[in-house]
């Protein structure tokens, strides 16, 4: 295990109003099951971490997606890490605005690289048209009814080129572009915009943000097939609720769906 920080001062010359940088301290471990699973298991035995955290792993062998799918990434071809937030300021019912907060800062990490076709797919997907490029896994730990953590794990596929069979729709930044890419440099853009992100998440900026993930979601206003308790159906994205719920029309019929009622196919 070893710590880097990157020149927070010089990157975020033009962002001296943050009060938080994320990845000040960064510690890389060369292999572990989960960063997520690491973190978690570092905090409940009260390992001091200081808000903005971040652990990178050269190797994550078992990263964890939604609904505990395990998601295989080649050793040091990809950026795998999670971050420790404090999201004190919010309210557990309002958790999803994390969730926007942290899909608004990869995109914005990706966008320079990929351009206007980089979508957000509900509800923690990162496509370039029709490839998944990365993942967001957010796991919360509440004392009572308040919220003490957030661990925020993301998967961005960099460098790797050869995907497993369940993993269909993977590609990569290296596919799309034909080159190599430096992940420490990807992750100190990461820092970057998480911190940014995040401060206007503090600033109650979530309606100018909510506004801006719905025009970046995935399929919005468009034609899809969704498997939808067991049948499949077509209809459009037509924005995502205050609770993280879709909200899709079917025939004319507009209905609101949690993460495991509804998927696209």
């Amino acid at each position: 295990m070893n710590s880097f920080s990157f020149n927070a001062t010089k990157t975020l010359q033009s962002n001296t109003f943050l009060g938080l940088i994320v990845g000040e301290n960064i510690i890389t471990l060369q292999r572990v099951n989960s960063t997520n699973d690491y973190l978690k298991s570092n905090l409940s035995n009260s390992t001091p971490y200081t808000e903005g955290t971040v652990i990178m792993a050269v190797e994550q062998y078992a990263g964890k997606g939604q609904a505990g799918n395990i998601w295989k990434s080649e050793p040091g071809k990809n950026l795998t890490c999670s971050v420790l937030l404090n999201p004190t300021f919010l309210l557990p019912k309002d958790q999803f605005d994390l969730n926007i907060a942290v899909s608004l800062a990869i995109a914005d990490t990706l966008q320079p690289i990929l351009g206007e076709n980089l979508r957000i797919k509900w509800p923690n997907d990162l496509y370039y048209l029709d490839k998944k490029i990365g993942g967001i896994l957010i796991e919360n730990i509440l004392r009572g009814s308040s919220w003490k953590h957030a661990i925020i794990g993301i998967a961005l596929n960099v460098n790797q080129t050869v995907f497993g069979d369940n993993q269909a729709r993977a590609s990569s930044l290296k596919l799309l572009l034909n080159q190599d890419f430096e992940i420490k440099t990807l992750l100190q853009s990461l820092c970057l915009h998480l911190s940014t992100e995040y401060q206007h998440l503090k600033e109650k900026h979530i309606i100018q943000q909510k506004s801006r993930y719905r025009s970046l979601l995935y399929r919005l206003g468009e034609p899809a097939n969704f498997l939808v308790q067991g049948q499949h159906k077509s209809g459009t994205v037509i924005d995502v609720n205050k609770e993280g719920k879709l909200i899709v029309d079917f025939d004319g019929q507009l209905t609101e769906h949690a993460i495991k009622e509804i998927a696209f196919i």
